[in-house]
């Protein structure tokens, strides 16, 4: 019966991660879709942009398996159950779920070190008519190249970064270095892997808190305020180009007895015929808003976007305050700096950790929560860079706006969401610790209870704890996503004060977009719009 409880059970599993997996690559190709230039859209680019985004979701997936492993090997009275009763059978499933996360890091290093920039290059150099195919091709491996370097240095840094170097005086430098290559074989690389992934998510770690934060307060206030008025805004900008074609009349009258125009008057002019065919095309856009369908929908479906944004700006909410909880845990009871603010268990209480530990109750309405809050950074994401755009320093590089994004900003797009939800396994341990590190496992202890009625014999009382830092090795197993997380203490220390910039920039960004006001339906019809050549813009 046991057995084949497991095969249910594994092919459930199976069946879940297929279902997830779909959905995931479905979610990824309309996203894409939606965004991308429909005059500039380019096949390599799209499936690359498809490819990064899908494998940054799987990624993501992969936390929840791993903690619904570790959960699944015992049963609730904390003994385990006989499929996992052999330390060998854990040790294996522990194994798969390890080379399940080097394969998708390594995928993720070949993206953001290989895959994207050479696309990107090479897209870079097709602007160049005069350069054949194999030139662009040579280019662009030459521009990778640097990535490939940092990339290199990241992982030897990662291989021999002394972790457990001998204490013994007497060691020799040799002794050491062999120590070092011992570690490095007995860990098959993790260390290197490790490394190389959190050097990523430090930038993850910058997006989350530029765009993330800032979009957990954006999205849902829009939602909330909703856009201006089509009608509104038709009669302002009408008003708007009869002043300028005043004001052009104006200028054209000074040379109606044929003399000829001052070079102020004629650069003026130029301006102003600039402003009109922009005003012309902000005119023509809100003409087919105000008759899309889309836009009749909207209205019809008001009272649910308002719903959704008092959700999404109470979810924000409930976030922050288990990430306040879980740093200022950290700053009272973890072990300290020197070991990255590690923590075992939960001493504050925590919402969102007792929430999905008893959820676990429901198979498995903690994973679709856990699904649930990835997806939730990933939509506050979206929405942040949307309305920040792509920055260098003070310098924006892209916009980015429905059916009319270039595939080079699509590129950058999909990296910084790869690496945003690099992050995000960080940021669930940072707001349920207890739960990413066991998950619902528990641990039986043995206690001496004195009975008074049996006139004060002994008696021997089972005590079912929840596992925390102070089970016995084996009987509590720590998920693999933990072990990545911790394997550099310093890598800690940054993610601890992050959190604290990230709770920072979301309360900033929440009363900066409540001091917004409504969004306006020609914001995305600018004078200065470089992301597409032409006059003519095409109109989502």
């Amino acid at each position: 019966m046991a057995t084949t409880s497991v095969v249910s059970e594994s092919a459930l599993g199976w069946s879940i991660f297929a279902v997830v997996l779909l959905a995931i690559l479905c979610f990824c190709w309309i996203y894409v879709r939606k965004y991308q230039s429909q005059q500039e859209s380019e096949v390599i680019s799209t499936i690359t942009a498809i490819c990064a985004l899908a494998i940054a979701l799987i990624t993501a997936a992969l936390l929840p398996v791993d903690i619904f492993l570790v959960s699944f090997m015992k049963y609730s009275n904390g003994s385990f159950q006989e499929w996992a009763d052999s330390n060998i059978t854990r040790q294996q499933i522990e194994n798969s779920v390890l080379y399940g996360y080097y394969t998708l890091y390594s995928i993720i290093l070949f993206c953001v070190f290989l895959l994207i920039p050479f696309v990107y290059f090479f897209y870079e150099e097709k602007g160049d008519d005069a350069i054949s195919q194999c030139s662009q091709v040579k280019n662009a491996l030459k521009y990778t190249l640097g990535f490939m370097v940092v990339c290199t240095v990241l992982l030897l840094i990662g291989a021999f970064v002394p972790l457990d170097v001998p204490t013994s005086k007497n060691s020799t430098e040799w002794e050491k270095m062999k120590s070092l290559f011992q570690e490095l074989g007995s860990s098959h690389g993790l260390a290197a892997l490790s490394f190389s992934i959190s050097s990523l998510t430090l930038i993850g770690m910058l997006s989350i808190i530029t765009y993330t934060a800032y979009g957990m307060s954006a999205l849902p206030l829009n939602l909330i305020k909703g856009p201006r008025s089509v009608r509104y805004e038709r009669l302002e900008n009408t008003d708007d180009i009869e002043e300028v074609e005043q004001q052009m009349e104006n200028i054209k009258s000074k040379c109606k007895d044929g003399r000829p125009l001052h070079h102020k008057d004629r650069r003026a002019l130029q301006q102003l015929e600039e402003k009109l065919r922009t005003l012309r095309r902000r005119e023509r856009h809100l003409e087919d808003v105000e008759k899309s369908f889309w836009t009749k929908c909207c209205c019809a479906l008001r009272p649910i976007k308002i719903a959704l944004g008092i959700f999404f700006i109470l979810i924000a909410l409930l976030f922050t305050v288990c990430l306040f909880l879980s740093n200022l845990d950290k700053a009272l009871h973890s072990a300290g700096f020197n070991s990255g603010f590690m923590i075992f268990g939960t001493n504050l209480t925590n919402p969102l950790n007792m929430l999905l530990l008893d959820l676990q109750i429901v198979f498995p309405l903690d994973y679709i929560l856990i699904a649930v809050i990835t997806l939730y950074f990933v939509l506050t994401s979206m929405a942040g860079i949307r309305e920040m755009g792509i920055w260098f320093f003070w310098m924006r590089l892209y916009k980015i706006r429905p059916g009319r994004t270039r595939p080079q900003a699509l590129l950058f797009l999909c990296m910084i969401l790869l690496l945003i939800v690099l992050h995000t396994s960080y940021m669930i341990y940072s707001l349920a610790p207890q739960y990413v590190m066991y998950g619902s496992q528990k641990y039986p202890v043995q206690s001496n209870v004195t009975s008074v009625e049996l006139l004060h014999d002994n008696s021997t009382h089972v005590e079912i704890r929840i596992c925390d830092a102070g089970a016995p090795e084996d009987q509590c197993i720590l998920t693999r996503t933990y072990l990545f997380l911790h394997k550099f203490w310093f890598f800690g220390v940054i993610y601890y004060f992050g959190n604290w910039a990230f709770i920072a920039v979301f309360l900033i960004g929440l009363v900066v977009s409540c001091c917004k006001g409504k969004k306006s339906m020609i914001d995305e019809v600018n004078d200065d719009d470089s992301d597409l050549s032409g006059d003519e813009l095409s109109y989502p």
